[in-house]
């Protein structure tokens, strides 16, 4: 089988699920940024306090292009699809999935936005970054699954049925 690649806003699941649903097909597990972190020495909300966003975004960026991997699963970060030559690797290297999540969901599950390295420019509110990336994700989304009602067991279910 060839990658699949987890893709959607922070708070989607993409990690919780991407874990399990790796152990599920038999497949490998990347989560990309655990990936940079391990890189860099650093946490992404280090990184993105003290470098600045463009600097953490051309990190994710070089960080993703390096990647080799196949037969994986891989959990991206959320603003991934802010970069156009990631998101073309990425296609080319398997089935990308859109974990969709209505904008309330995402407010509930993301109860430590200060720390969890969410790439939220100065000024923007959770609803403009909503915004600004959803016709993104659908942009580069091979299959879109929407995920706000769902629990992990039923998301993997459907990504399965799906594939």
């Amino acid at each position: 089988m060839k990658n699949i690649i987890l893709i959607g806003m922070p708070g989607a699941g993409k990690s919780t699920v991407g874990v399990i649903l790796a152990k599920t097909l038999g497949m490998n597990f990347i989560d990309t940024d655990i990936v940079l972190q391990k890189r860099t020495g650093r946490l992404l909300q280090e990184i993105i306090n003290s470098d600045g966003i463009d600097a953490f975004l051309k990190i994710e960026e070089s960080t993703l292009l390096s990647l080799n991997f196949s037969n994986s699963v891989i959990a991206t970060g959320g603003s991934v699809v802010l970069s156009e030559k990631s998101m073309d690797y990425l296609k080319k290297a398997g089935m990308v999935i859109y974990f969709y999540i209505i904008f309330e969901e995402m407010v509930r599950r993301l109860n430590n936005i200060m720390t969890r390295g969410v790439v939220l420019c100065e000024g923007q509110r959770l609803l403009d970054l909503y915004n600004q990336r959803i016709p993104l994700y659908e942009k580069y989304a091979d299959i879109t699954i929407d995920c706000s009602d769902m629990d992990v067991e039923k998301i993997i279910e459907t990504v399965i049925h799906e594939i």
